[in-house]
């Protein structure tokens, strides 16, 4: 791979990763195997038939999963360590020909794109789960799994594309972050506050 493409790769695939890893690891997978894009070689296990296999059901139990109001939060707080540490491993492979130094390094950036991500994902999935109807979880899912799907899309065929937007992505997600943890400090502050009034009598 040159290396505008193994940039879009290693971005792309990490933020991907980080929202829906079964999906992004998939999707690769298939693109490999039917020669849209090319792989680092130590990557190759990716196009194997039974990983791709493994991946896309654990992808159908993500997809159920994951519009569940509650369910979708729980999912997300055991993949807070399963993400980032699989997109972390799946980057010191690919840099398995470079040296330890560079693994280490790439292992260390796709881990943090993936956390990054995913902590968007799963702090947007708690706020809507403050609200009861469940409707929106489902349209928060699909649209998750179309912009997985989109920056695979851009890996394969506009790899400069998905790196830049991820780029992007990442420096949004950051002061969104930082948003969301000041609202749903107040939101729980304020459900506390009103248990213990409700408790007491006051």
């Amino acid at each position: 791979m040159d290396i505008f493409n193994s940039i879009g790769l290693l971005l792309g695939g990490s933020w991907a990763a980080g929202i829906n890893l079964y999906m992004s690891m998939a999707g690769l997978g298939i693109a490999s195997r039917m020669e849209w894009i090319k792989l680092p070689e130590n990557l190759d296990i990716l196009s194997n038939p039974i990983v791709i296999v493994i991946a896309l059901t654990l992808f159908g139990i993500e997809f159920v999963a994951d519009k569940i109001p509650y369910v979708d939060s729980l999912w997300d707080s055991v993949h807070t360590f399963i993400r980032p540490l699989a997109t972390s491993a799946l980057g010191y492979t690919a840099m398995a020909d470079s040296g330890m130094i560079v693994q280490v390094l790439i292992a260390t950036l796709t881990g943090t794109i993936s956390l990054e991500s995913h902590l968007t994902k799963a702090t947007t999935r708690v706020a809507i789960n403050a609200s009861p109807e469940p409707i929106t979880n489902s349209i928060a899912s699909v649209t998750e799994d179309v912009t997985v799907a989109g920056t695979l899309y851009l890996i394969i065929c506009h790899p400069v594309v998905a790196a830049v937007l991820v780029t992007i992505f990442i420096i949004i997600s950051i002061w969104f972050l930082k948003k969301m943890f000041k609202l749903l400090k107040k939101v729980f502050n304020f459900s506390g506050r009103k248990k213990i009034a409700l408790e007491t009598g006051t």
